[in-house]
């Protein structure tokens, strides 16, 4: 698995395995079955809540002799209600993946909510159905928690998702240990060339966690579409013989780029590592930058009653 190396010398495989609203009873059999197609990336999260089982697969992985610990990277997410308890979410997420250390930990979200307990990610909302934010903690305090954890020996690499070029900006100016990892939506109906310039040109590495533009899954939950069907890149995959989803992720790739699609179908995790044979000409990534929407599909504020990003 191609791997690019981070701002502290560690390597990060170029493609993962999200886990996203992945079904508790499907998680093992589709981790077996990454870990032998090769993948050794997974995009874990407090707030998806199959901790657990992804912590059950992998350990019976590693008892097995299938892989060892150190031949994965395994990242998992502070929720924002525990922007306050960064150790004891941080050490709740280890207990539950049973590891006993993260290769890299992300703030989820730039946003401090009302503190619902470690280990629970609900997200607090006001009696208007608004998002309870709580504006006593400020994110340069989540981050020097974070930088401990570092110190501590819990966690490789600590990140942010989420954040824009000024958010970004101001973590880079009042970190000790500079985010490694920038997890954002980006795809090409999403391309956000600044931000990913940006963070690149800083050594902050770029991990598209809707790498495929959602599909099924934002559709369902935001009524967004998918870049999937676009007859531009529909071309392009007759052009190369691969499938949409194969040229996307090649593309993601050729942009430095780090893509964590997320699939429950053994094919399809087959055919997400199958595209470093070929190569997008200059001409077809130029093709790519012209169908850029602009458009975001992960839109959380249908859940939170505001709209973070606007």
């Amino acid at each position: 698995m191609t791997t690019i190396k981070l701002n502290n010398g560690h390597e990060m495989p170029i493609i993962g395995l999200g886990v996203w609203r992945m079904d508790k009873k499907d998680i093992k059999d589709l981790i077996f079955s990454s870990i032998k197609l090769g993948y050794r990336h997974f995009d874990c999260a407090a707030d998806y809540q199959n901790e657990a089982e992804v912590g059950e697969a992998l350990e019976e992985a590693f008892q097995s002799g299938l892989v060892k610990r150190d031949d994965l990277f395994i990242t998992t997410k502070l929720w924002n209600s525990d922007h306050g308890h960064v150790l004891e979410a941080c050490k709740d997420s280890l207990k539950k993946l049973r590891l006993d250390y993260l290769d890299l930990y992300l703030v989820h979200f730039p946003v401090a909510t009302k503190h619902t307990g470690v280990g629970t990610t609900g997200s607090a909302l006001d009696a208007d159905g608004v998002l309870e934010i709580d504006t006593t903690i400020s994110l340069e305090t989540t981050w020097h928690a974070m930088e401990e954890l570092v110190s501590m020996g819990l966690v490789r690499s600590i990140g942010i998702s989420n954040y824009d070029i000024f958010l970004t900006r101001d973590c880079l100016a009042y970190s000790k240990i500079k985010p490694a990892v920038n997890q954002i939506e980006t795809h090409p109906y999403f391309q956000r060339e600044s931000l990913v310039k940006f963070c690149q040109k800083h050594s902050i590495v770029v991990t598209a966690h809707t790498p495929l533009g959602g599909a099924a899954a934002n559709h369902e939950w935001f009524g967004t579409v998918s870049c999937l069907d676009d007859p531009v890149l529909k071309g392009l995959a007759e052009k190369y013989k691969r499938t949409v989803a194969q040229v996307v992720l090649r593309w993601g790739i050729q942009r430095n780029t780090i893509v964590i699609p997320k699939t429950s179908k053994i094919e399809r995790l087959k055919e997400n590592v199958q595209v470093f044979d070929f190569e997008l000409e200059k001409e077809d990534i130029e093709l790519i930058k012209s169908i850029d929407r602009k458009y975001r599909t992960n839109q959380p504020a249908v859940f939170w009653g505001v709209d973070l990003y606007a």
